[in-house]
């Protein structure tokens, strides 16, 4: 989340400066320079404004902001910079990281563009605009209790009531005959191949483990899915305090307290276990945003941790599920020799590899 120290300044309709806290969940920076906006302004006009560095803040109806912002998409996703790449010729193969990188940066300026259409919102979370939905609960959920009225964008506005949406509705895990509750901020299990991995593969030994460590637990369907098939106990660690809270809603949903302890943790808590399971980001990169810190993994440091502290943590007869993603593999940002090396450099050896 942004600091909250932060203010955005205007002039209002009589020239006078007002001022307001910035709020963004995806921790971007507030507007260095903002002006009033409503129904007046064309999608030209304001998208002249934001590529000049302006916010717009709007004080018009509340659904036509929403028909701005999709003209404004519109607008950019129809640019120059949107062009197909030309098709390469043999002599000049496809440069797959080159391109996706590429594509990284488009998406990030279209979502910096985007971010610029502002909303006033009252301490409760209400946006006090003519035909404004009810959003006072989603935001209460997204930001918890705040002190002061605030600015954030309407982009982000509609990502956490989305949010809000399939927390409520939950995401149904076959494998667990139950639904996970994903919170704001924490990667629901929409796809869940990688669930799926997990419900089928046997557990170490002929008895069920004692103890089971799941690294990254995130919303806890992996803890949860563990206990479904008779693990005891389960610690799922997390360095993201909202995943915890995230992942504890859903504990307390499956009444499985007694079987799963949640801890703050950069990876491995204290002690060993016999089995570590972690299901890392998928993509080395830097996070544009902290929501995108649960899809690039910076530097690698949550997939090369786990493998280098693994034998460390785990008893002597101990196993550790690794439930990684081959895409990074496909788009030429990691290589399988490069994670087969670093497995060895671990000290580790493979057991067995399963696929989906």
């Amino acid at each position: 989340m942004s600091d909250n120290s932060e203010q955005i300044t205007w002039l209002d309709d009589e020239g006078q400066a007002r001022s307001a806290r910035w709020r963004s969940l995806a921790g971007h920076p507030a507007p260095a320079r903002v002006v009033l906006a409503d129904d007046r302004l064309s999608a030209d006009a304001a998208l002249r404004l934001i590529q000049s560095g302006t916010g717009l803040l709007w004080r018009g109806d509340y659904q036509n902001a929403r028909h701005l912002l999709q003209a404004l998409g519109r607008r950019l996703d129809a640019g120059p910079g949107r062009r197909s790449p030309a098709k390469p010729s043999a002599e000049a193969p496809i440069d797959l990281p080159a391109i996706f990188q590429a594509q990284r940066r488009l998406q990030a300026k279209r979502a910096l563009v985007l971010g610029q259409l502002l909303l006033p919102f009252d301490a409760d979370h209400g946006v006090p605009l003519p035909r404004a939905p009810e959003v006072r609960d989603a935001g209460l959920q997204a930001h918890g209790p705040v002190a002061e009225a605030y600015v954030a964008s309407l982009r982000e506005l509609l990502g956490l009531v989305g949010a809000f949406e399939w927390r409520k509705k939950g995401v149904p895990i076959a494998a667990l005959g139950a639904s996970i509750h994903p919170h704001h901020g924490v990667f629901s299990p929409v796809r869940g191949e990688y669930v799926d991995l997990v419900a089928q593969t046997k557990l170490p030994a002929a008895a069920k483990p004692a103890r089971v460590l799941d690294v990254g637990t995130g919303t806890g369907v992996l803890a949860a899915l563990l206990v479904k098939q008779g693990v005891k106990r389960v610690v799922g660690t997390d360095t993201s305090a909202r995943a915890l809270l995230c992942a504890q809603d859903n504990v307390n949903r499956l009444n499985m307290g007694k079987h799963i302890t949640l801890q703050q943790s950069d990876l491995f808590p204290e002690g060993q276990a016999d089995l570590i399971v972690c299901n890392p980001p998928w993509l080395p990169g830097r996070p544009a945003s902290t929501l995108e810190q649960a899809v690039y993994d910076q530097d690698q440091h949550m997939l090369l941790g786990f493998l280098s502290g693994l034998s460390k943590h785990l008893t002597p007869k101990g196993q550790g599920w690794l439930i990684l993603s081959d895409l990074a593999e496909h788009l030429g940002l990691r290589s399988r020799a490069a994670l087969l090396a670093a497995i060895e450099r671990a000290g580790l050896v493979v057991l067995e590899r399963l696929d989906t």
